[in-house]
């Protein structure tokens, strides 16, 4: 019987792949969006949001300050590293959205496996600015990069799905990855987190940022629920390892709103996730819902380890909470 023995969140922002002098890069697009989506549905432009909000932030928004969050942000993730590699999992499931890089915005499942053999991510198009490189490294999207399937096992965990009423997506292959292919909700773990080690993966890919078939969260709950009996069920002595790749709040970062959720990893199978309102959940912020499903399938283990960095890049609070949890026995 399968089982599952570790559980990792992770954030996947590209503040996670730059050096702290090039954060400031990263805000500019911030100042240029105009729709920073709130907790509270609405979207504003940066003017916007200044005048609602002020600019509380222009003494963290600071070279300085950017060093001490990089250094505490990749501490983080060494240790989710070193617990991968103590743990020792035969297979990786890692749930994560689809930025329209796998699929298109006219073939968007809300739910989908991935049954194939190769993970083959989809590289960057054209011609990247300097600070934008080591992005597309960090994320595995510079080239064509190719990681460990699971496909026996994926097929066995969509039968269990199916058999629990869960209506899921599949897709088998990368036919053409110069075109479509994986992004960094899933070649950032693989290769910030795996040290190098070919560990078989296995795509849960959700749809949380293009309406109208965005899963409610009460629904990515019981997804995740369902996925851990189907992994249990399943006749494969593998030892699973659970990873939420993404969020937490962004574009704007929503403090509020991304405490609720560390303070409910570990509580009552995460009853209180499912509870999240839609308007909360629009844009970046979607990206909490991966986090949602996976406590859905690891809420059986004790959480051990939860960290929290509100990485604001502009005085007026704009960036994303970046946050990083351990579930395991």
């Amino acid at each position: 019987m399968a089982r599952i023995i570790l559980g990792i969140g992770t954030s996947h922002s590209p503040l996670l792949t730059l050096h702290p002098s090039e954060w400031h890069n990263r805000a500019k697009a911030d100042y240029a969006n105009p729709a920073l989506t709130l907790s509270d549905g609405r979207s504003v432009s940066y003017q916007q949001l200044v005048a609602l909000r002020g600019e509380p932030y222009a003494d963290v928004t600071t070279p300085d300050m950017f060093a001490t969050l990089a250094t505490r942000c990749q501490g983080h993730l060494d240790h989710l590293a070193a617990e991968i590699a103590q743990a020792k999992p035969d297979l990786v499931m890692i749930v994560g959205d689809d930025h329209a890089e796998f699929y298109r915005r006219g073939n968007m499942p809300a739910f989908a496996v991935y049954c194939g053999d190769e993970i083959v991510t989809h590289a960057y198009g054209g011609s990247l600015p300097d600070w934008r490189k080591p992005v597309a490294e960090g994320y595995a999207m510079d080239k064509v990069h190719r990681f460990l399937g699971a496909a026996d096992f994926a097929r066995r965990i969509v039968e269990g799905l199916i058999e629990q009423s869960i209506d899921v997506a599949i897709a088998s292959d990368v036919p053409e990855p110069e075109k479509l292919g994986f992004g960094h909700a899933f070649g950032f773990p693989i290769k910030r987190l795996f040290g190098g080690r070919p560990i078989p993966t296995l795509p849960v890919m959700l749809n949380t940022y293009f309406p109208p078939n965005v899963p409610t969260s009460a629904r990515c709950l019981e997804i995740g629920r369902a996925l851990r009996i189907a992994i249990e069920a399943a006749p494969d002595d593998l030892k699973v390892a659970i990873l939420a790749s993404g969020g937490l709040s962004h574009f704007v970062v929503e403090e509020v709103l991304d405490r609720m959720v560390i303070d409910n990893l570990g509580q009552d199978e995460g009853r209180a996730l499912g509870s999240i309102p839609r308007a909360a959940l629009l844009e970046g912020s979607s990206e909490i819902l991966n986090w949602v499903l996976a406590v859905g399938a690891v809420s059986h283990l004790p959480l051990r380890y939860a960290a929290y960095e509100p990485l604001r890049r502009t005085p007026a609070g704009t960036g994303i909470g970046a946050a990083f949890a351990v579930w395991r026995h």
